[in-house]
């Protein structure tokens, strides 16, 4: 039960508060009249059973690596079934642009939560006349605080994240069944042929309202990135009561309307009208659970961009953690503040929700639409069928909303996107840029470093104590290495190469001595799960590795080319993978190598 109220916080914070702004949203764009009503309920209804519950829930998380799920995973299990390198590189190009869309995505979910929470406040009595210039202040005054705090750590509160969201829940839900009582007519809504005569009447209307309905399935992608953490069976179990609430209180909103044709903020005012008294803390309540789901999605972005630099596919950055109990609770300063004025941004630009959701939703679909994608050709290698057939028909409806949507582009859309662009082209430069890099580095193979090594060794005189060396790959050796024992003569008595190997599962780590290379050189091996935070100080510790000096090679890029410029450049600002490491600095010992690109 406990992990069943850890995963209803930490999940579904997103799309538990989507009923804040849906309805409200979509029927700006129409007039509440009971076909309209009924159509957009049904739609809303099979879209919470395709999307989050059908494509995520029982398709996505049967797919998993020890358990781990996520853009990255489905990514790996895809490249694991295929053999073409071409292939390879496609899935390799894709994924980095869900990653990119998840990113865009990160900025749009905090500004819109929050602010349209704030909008509550303009109903109650004597704040009616609140201008958008103080909600938008007041909006910026709650980021700023929880940007703020990310650097202390989320660990002492995030055990109330799951009892608040639960009670938010219980509140839908109860205001839900309140009006569905009242107007039990809306349960009609259920039969799919209401949401079909929908979009028949309404043409192409009808369509690009689907662009705003599919506000109340941001949030899905949430049950399969955070399934390593907490289990599939809790996220299952929980979204069953998830699912509950946030049907019967779409409901609930759909009868509201009929009684309440007129209704601008749907949710705040249904509570306000069932009991005055109790608006305020649902208010209070409202905003709890906007400033949790905020931080979800700030945590997710945290986590992305760390597995991201792990997969070196972006450049390093400084890390903070912030447990010294959970190694998955961390704190990156850049992405913070960047995350902080990008929402900063958005919330002043657009100035309200029902703006705001006019552009929201195109990079969000476009991320479900390559998650359906991947899952057709991963059930097709694995030879499972009925999964194949079940997965296409995800991608269509997935493939509708995401169609839906452009025309938000103009309409501020472009901002997702933007956001997106950004960490794309970052990752392709520095993926790029790294291989460019490596083509103009001299390697010696193990073969030729032994044969190099044994001869120079028993010949020179050596330092006291071990010497550690840092290299990609325990069977290629690059140019500092030669540089520091062969040229410098910096020979010490034990010579260890580490090698720190990346493995395409999400968890596990190992450690160990390869076969010794020959008298005074020894390769110590670590391999570990991409989605793991590994402290490389206490294993080198624990295998009784004492080193008395770390060398570690980093390069002065000299070039012409204006693209690798900007590449030296992001490559000369991050810090050094060792550094990354947080290695004792009074050990560190960087050797310069000078190329041409």
């Amino acid at each position: 039960m406990q992990k069943i109220i850890k995963a209803i916080g930490l999940v579904f914070g997103d799309i538990g508060t989507s009923p804040i702004y849906t309805l409200s949203v979509v029927f700006l764009l129409l007039p509440a009249t009971y076909e309209n009503i009924l159509g957009v309920l049904s739609i809303i209804f099979w879209t919470m059973v395709i999307i989050p519950t059908l494509q995520y829930m029982v398709l996505a998380m049967s797919l998993s690596l020890r358990g781990e799920g996520g853009t990255f995973v489905l990514a790996e299990i895809f490249k694991s079934l295929i053999k073409s390198k071409r292939g390879v590189g496609i899935i390799n190009l894709i994924s980095f642009m869900a990653i990119s869309l998840l990113m865009g995505d990160g900025v749009i979910t905090p500004a819109i939560s929050i602010l349209s929470a704030v909008e509550g406040i303009s109903l109650i009595p004597g704040l009616t006349h609140l201008s958008e210039t103080y909600i938008v202040g007041i909006s910026i005054i709650i980021a700023t605080f929880l940007f703020y705090f990310q650097s202390k750590g989320t660990e002492r509160v995030s055990s109330y994240f799951g009892p608040v969201i639960g009670i938010w829940f219980l509140s839908l839900f109860i205001l839900g069944l309140i009006y569905i009582l009242k107007v039990p007519g809306v349960l009609k809504a259920i039969n799919p042929l209401y949401g079909i005569d929908f979009l028949l009447n309404q043409g192409w209307k009808g369509f690009l309202v689907l662009g705003e309905i599919i506000l109340c399935a941001t949030g899905s992608e949430a049950m399969y990135a955070d399934m390593g953490h907490l289990g599939a069976n809790p996220i299952k179990q929980a979204w069953k009561i998830g699912f509950v609430a946030l049907i019967v209180n779409y409901f609930g909103q759909g009868a509201f309307l009929f009684l309440n044709p007129e209704a601008k903020y749907v949710l705040f005012e249904m509570c306000l009208q069932t009991h005055a008294l109790l608006y305020i803390p649902f208010l209070i309540l409202a905003l709890f659970a906007t400033v949790i789901a905020s931080q979800a999605m700030i945590s997710a972005m945290f986590s992305l961009v760390y597995q991201a630099m792990s997969a070196r596919i972006l450049p390093l950055v400084k890390v903070k953690y912030t447990s010294t109990e959970l190694s998955t609770q961390i704190y990156i300063g850049i992405v913070n503040w960047i995350l902080y004025i990008a929402v900063c941004l958005v919330m002043y630009h657009f100035s309200s929700s029902h703006k705001l959701a006019a552009a929201y939703g195109l990079a969000v679909t476009a991320t479900m639409t390559i998650t359906g994608l991947f899952l057709i050709f991963v059930f097709y290698l694995q030879k499972k069928f009925l999964s194949v057939l079940l997965s296409i028909f995800t991608f269509l409806v997935c493939t509708v909303y995401f169609s839906s949507t452009w025309h938000k582009f103009l309409e501020g859309g472009y901002w997702s996107i933007l956001l997106a662009t950004f960490p794309f082209l970052l990752i392709l430069l520095y993926t790029q840029g790294q291989k460019a890099l490596y083509r103009n580095l001299t390697f010696l193979n193990r073969e030729e470093f032994i044969h190099k090594f044994s001869r120079f060794y028993p010949a020179n005189p050596k330092i006291q104590g071990t010497a550690l060396f840092f290299i990609r790959e325990p069977s290629l050796f690059p140019p500092y290495v030669m540089e520091t024992l062969f040229f410098h003569g910096i020979l010490y008595e034990e010579n260890i190469f580490i090698s720190i190997i990346r493995k395409n599962e999400p968890f596990g780590i190992t450690a160990g001595f390869l076969e010794e290379l020959c008298p005074g050189a020894k390769v110590f091996q670590i391999s570990h799960g991409y989605m793991e935070y590994i402290n490389v100080e206490n294993i080198l510790r624990e295998h009784g590795i004492n080193e008395r000096a770390i060398f570690y090679g980093f390069e002065d890029i000299k070039t012409e080319n204006p693209v690798w410029k900007l590449y030296a450049f992001i490559k000369q600002a991050s810090p050094h993978f060792v550094k990354f490491l947080e290695l004792p600095s009074t050990k560190l010992h960087g050797v310069i190598t000078r190329l041409e690109m």
